[in-house]
């Protein structure tokens, strides 16, 4: 039991623990025992620990009290540590000294601290292992106010897994506080020089401009430089990045290294079709390998983002689970993520606990993400006290046991530090890091903003507090590491270097802005898709394929329990398809999938209750009744498809819709399609369709094929279960509503819009419509709506022979119009049709079997499949057919739908 001790106090009763204690203490075996006080944490507002009953045990009893002390400091150290930078404000929304960091909670007066006490296992172990054994109580208190209450806050004791408070600990418990070499504070001093400079330069040269400067955060640019040298050196070949507008020109300068002089020239105005439609310079992505100084390279990508404050986290997400997934990187070790936030946005929006939320899901975990809340201890003009309800931003972390590290701002090596320590922890554990950067906002939310009409203290500090860069450069000369003539010498070369990418960007020539891997290399660009005219594809399938894929999907182990019911289904599926006809909805979809991933493409299906679908329709994952083992039938193809995934995500839309457009912008050989349980709950996801899908091209010509599958149709359930509104979609389409286009416009509505819209009616343009979004040239977002009641409507059937070569996707379904009154839809000669009526979706089949009860012959229905581009070169000739005929549009959704 002595053993298990030494290895792990924690691991033997508290009584033996206490025992072992007292004998490694010096007493004899009858004195070592004595009960020990509470060693749970005490209320702040507790009263001092009551140790008159411990007599004759006082060296056991200050033993276990300085543990309690240590354990304090470990628990609350953080909320008196020294983090705001301007020496003002209280990170912690506090300012209380809690109780348990007092000597005089344990009863210890000024004279007890100069005792000496042994140390062990369960205090400070790394001390013993440097040689230390003996510290005075004073001893241990200043070292314990060194490692938890400098420069640097810990949150780590809510980790439910003891090893990885033990991996902590041992990182920052040591006897000596961190210290970097000359060599490597040259590095540190340099890219702060860097930082700070740029910030200066582009104030002096564009005074007037909105930039969202980093000034008063200025550490970022090395603390993120020597985590992404860290997390290199663990294996990492490509990092994707997420962050706010501030100071973002100085990361996409700095740390992505674009040419600086592209990022001048686009402050002198210049604009360039390379750059796509236009968005606000701090908004904007890059995409970039570079250097690392072990000699190494990583691909650094900062995805471009809105005004929409974190909307870009999943997105981030999903592209990198993308790079990991087509890399076949299952232990998420050459890709990673790294997000950057704003602490008022952190706290406040609530995507990014959609994000966090699935750190840990099976097929959206990323290997953990680094986070860095840039925290200006301030919302534009909102104080923390009214931006949140938790002392810190970073608080939400903790509900995915992730560390948290908040560090003074000003303090350039502890900002390293502990960058560093979260590259190492996200290499070792591949979960969760944040880091809370406390610093602060030198000019107002902009440059031209003026901050001290609501915080008129903390900008009257912030008028007098020295930079950063004046802070480090004076503690590197007073401790000899450098001259002050080294120091200004290094800062006038980087202004030389800054005042000639400023000459260089009059004419800095704009290439085609791609934040896209080379997986699109082939690809038509954006501008050169603008100069060809692509032709619409068949997209049919060799019947020998489709009829292997049809029995895969309805089968399964000779030895697996499918549901009796489920059998039935499957059994109908293999007989449509031996029939070659009457295949359902959910049959066509599986072949298109089928189909897609025996030529390659990556198939994803992502969103809520998806494996078995909300109608029950889709069945594509089965559930062994008895050991509730599951087998996928379109992973089980062929020896060599591309992967199939199908994944019921968390209940949310905003975050899963944003990982699934992130995970299809990586490469265009997959097919990455969201389904919403509802149509009408897509709207908890407005943003990312707003700003994202509809117009992402336009912005940043970041190309996306991503399918929205909407359920839609009016079939009595009530207001939230109906609509998929495609009304607002049709409104974000760029389609113009008022304007005939031109022959040549018409030609190429395809590759010029958008987004494109269907409600397909018929199963063939169901698999159609699925395999043209990787059969094109190009990528262009489809919004798909789908009537519950068509899918398993008996009318709304396809044979096998309309998914053949030769075949493809019908954007437009006139009416068959067989002049015979007496076939069963027969009608009248063309031109003694009174009415002819187009609509799209379920209200087709209402329409048709009115006209039959009623024995209609004079009214002729069409059918809009593709709602937006219109296909005006195939509905225009058609009409014409109907001269003499009323043209109506129905539509089931009011007249605004």
């Amino acid at each position: 039991m002595r053993r298990m001790w030494q290895q792990d106090p924690s691991s033997v009763h508290g009584s033996w623990a206490t025992y072992f204690s007292g004998m490694q203490a010096g007493l004899s075996s009858e004195n070592a025992f004595r009960p020990p006080p509470t060693l749970m944490p005490l209320p702040i507002d507790a009263p001092p620990i009551d140790t008159s009953s411990y007599e004759g045990g006082s060296a056991v009893n200050d033993h276990l009290k300085l543990q309690l002390l240590v354990r304090a400091y470990q628990v609350r150290g953080h909320r008196i540590a020294v983090l705001d930078p301007l020496g003002i404000l209280h990170p912690d929304l506090s300012g209380d000294v809690p109780a348990e960091l007092t000597i005089e909670h344990y009863g210890w007066t000024e004279k007890d601290l100069d005792r000496e006490m042994q140390l062990g296992p369960g205090l400070l172990p790394n001390f013993v292992a440097a040689g230390k054994s003996k510290m005075t109580i004073r001893e241990v208190i200043d070292a314990v106010k060194r490692i938890y209450c400098g420069s640097i806050g810990i949150q780590y004791v809510h980790i439910p897994d003891r090893e990885k408070c033990d991996w902590l600990r041992e990182r920052i418990e040591t006897p000596q506080p961190f210290k970097y070499s000359i060599e490597e504070k040259r590095t540190i001093l340099d890219r702060l020089i860097w930082s700070d400079s740029f910030e200066r330069f582009i104030s002096s040269k564009y005074p007037n401009e909105k930039r969202f400067g980093l000034e008063g955060g200025e550490s970022l640019i090395p603390g993120v430089k020597s985590m992404i040298d860290r997390t290199v050196e663990h294996g990492v070949e490509s990092i994707t990045m997420g962050m706010p507008h501030r100071g973002r020109l100085n990361v996409l300068a700095n740390v992505i290294r674009r040419p600086i002089e592209g990022i001048l020239h686009q402050f002198a105005g210049k604009t360039d079709d390379g750059e796509g439609g236009g968005d606000v310079k701090y908004h904007l992505g890059a995409n970039y390998v570079r250097p690392t100084p072990s000699g190494k390279k990583v691909a650094l990508s900062l995805v471009a983002n809105p005004s929409h404050l974190e909307a870009e986290d999943p997105v981030v997400l999903g592209k990198t689970r993308a790079l990991q997934d087509f890399a076949n990187d299952k232990e998420h070790t050459t890709s990673m993520a790294l997000l950057m936030h704003g602490d008022a946005a952190f706290a406040g929006q609530g995507v990014v606990y959609e994000t966090m939320g699935m750190y840990n899901l099976p097929n959206y975990a990323t290997g953990g993400t680094i986070h860095i809340v840039v925290n200006n201890q301030i919302g534009f003009t909102t104080d923390p006290r009214f931006a949140r309800s938790t002392p810190y931003p970073s608080d939400i972390a903790k509900s995915i046991d992730a560390p948290i590290f908040h560090v003074n701002g000003d303090d350039v090596e502890a900002v390293t530090f502990v960058c560093q320590m979260a590259a190492d922890w996200r290499a070792k554990y591949k979960k969760d890091v944040v880091i809370d950067l406390v610093c602060y906002r030198r000019h107002g939310h902009n440059e031209t903003d003026q901050p001290s009409f609501t915080q008129p203290r903390m900008y009257e500090a912030i008028a007098k507090q020295e930079t950063t860069l004046t802070q480090y450069a004076r503690q590197l000369v007073d401790e000899g590491s450098f001259t002050q003539k080294d120091i200004d010498e290094h800062k006038k070369w980087v202004w030389g270097m800054l005042e000639e990418a400023a000459e260089k960007s009059k004419d800095y020539q704009v290439g085609e802005r791609e934040w896209l891997s080379s997986a699109w290399d082939g690809f038509p660009t954006p501008k050169e898709l603008a100069e060809q005219i692509l032709d619409h594809k068949d997209t049919g399938v060799e019947k020998e394929r489709l009829e292997h894929i049809g029995h895969a999907v309805a089968s399964y182990p000779e030895d697996f329990n499918v549901h009796r019911n489920l059998a039935r289904i499957l059994k109908n599926r293999a007989k449509t398809i031996d029939e070659g006809e009457g295949i359902d909805m959910s049959t066509a979809e599986a072949l298109a999938f089928g189909a897609l991933a025996m030529e390659g493409y990556y198939v994803r299906v992502s969103g809520q209750d998806v494996e078995r679908g909300t109608f029950s329709q889709r069945h594509a994952v089965l559930h062994d009744q008895k050991n509730e083992s599951i087998h996928v039938p379109l992973k089980h193809l062929s020896e060599d498809q591309a992967p199939f995934v199908i994944c019921n995500s968390s209940l949310s839309e905003f975050g899963t819709l944003g990982f699934e457009l992130g995970f299809s912008i990586v490469d265009p050989k997959n097919l990455t399609m969201w389904e919403a349980q509802f149509g009408d709950f897509a709207n908890n996801a407005q943003c990312i369709i707003d700003q994202f899908i509809a117009s992402g091209e336009r912005k940043w010509l970041q190309r996306s094929g991503l399918v929205m599958n909407l359920p839609h149709g009016y079939d009595g359930q009530g207001p939230e279960h109906s609509s998929g509104r495609p009304e607002r979609f049709l409104q974000l389409c760029d389609d113009h509503p008022f304007i005939f286009p031109s022959p040549e416009k018409m030609n190429r509505q395809h590759q010029d819009c958008n987004m494109a819209i269907v409600y397909c009616t018929t199963p063939a343009n169901v698999f159609h419509m699925l395999r043209r979004q990787v059969h094109r040239d190009f990528r262009k977002p489809l919004i798909s709506f789908f009537s519950k009641s068509l899918l398993r409507h008996p009318e709304a059937r396809s044979k096998l022979a309309d998914m053949l070569p030769g075949t493809g996707f019908q954007r437009y379904l006139p009416e068959q119009h067989l002049e015979s009154t007496s076939e069963k839809d027969g009608l009248v000669a063309p031109d003694e049709i009174k009415r002819h009526i187009i609509t799209c979706g379920q209200t087709y089949f209402a329409l048709l079997n009115w006209r039959r009860e009623n024995n209609i012959r004079d009214v002729a229905i069409s059918r809009l499949e593709q709602i937006s581009p219109f296909p005006y070169d195939m509905i225009t000739p058609h009409l014409d057919k109907y001269k003499n005929a009323d043209l109506v549009y129905c539509q089931e959704e009011p007249l605004n739908g």
